[in-house]
Formats: structure tokens, sequence, C-alpha cells
């Protein structure tokens, strides 16, 4: 069953997240299981709301992938994580790609 997952992530910069998303290559090559990937920064964190295709396909990308690049961005804090049971996503025509 497809989850939300609400992430905000205090202490992360801009800069650490572009790193880190460098480092992964999600846009290149989607990890197993990602369907939906939006971020965005509130003063003093960073924002994310994923789409997934379980819980365990994004623990199991936090785990292989994920955490080494954290670390490697020198994040040291710990992010603030909540997963729902997705009720409905709408994707609007002609919207494609990472922007």
């Amino acid at each position: 069953m497809a989850v939300v997952l609400s992430l905000r992530w205090p202490g992360v910069t801009p800069g650490q997240y572009d790193e880190v998303r460098d480092a992964v290559g999600w846009e290149e090559q989607a990890p197993d299981g990602a369907y939906i990937h939006v971020a965005w920064f509130e003063p003093g964190a960073l924002r994310v709301t994923d789409v997934w295709e379980s819980q365990g396909h994004f623990e199991r990308f936090r785990d292989a992938q994920l955490m080494a690049a954290v670390v490697k961005a020198g994040i040291t804090t710990e992010p603030e994580a909540e997963y729902q049971t997705l009720h409905r996503r709408f994707v609007a025509p002609g919207v494609t790609g990472a922007d």
C-alpha cells in the first residue's frame, strides 16, 4: 500500500540537500518504489513530501543509499518523519520530470 512520507529535517541547508541529491542520483535513476518527491526549505529546516510504494521501499533506499550520502554531506541532525497511508494521488497532465 502506497505511503506518504512527511519529513522535517532541522539544520539541513540547500547546499547539503543538493550534495546528497547529486551523490545519490535519484533524479537520474529513480529508487525502486519511489513515486513522487517534493522538497522545500523553511527557516532552519528542509521539508520533504514523498510518495512511496510502501514504507519498506523508502527504508531500503534510506539504508542502502541515502544515509551514506547524508553522512558525507555533514548532516548530523535527525529528521522528524511521519508516514501515512496514501488515499489518492493526482498528477496534472503534462507534468513530468525534475525541476
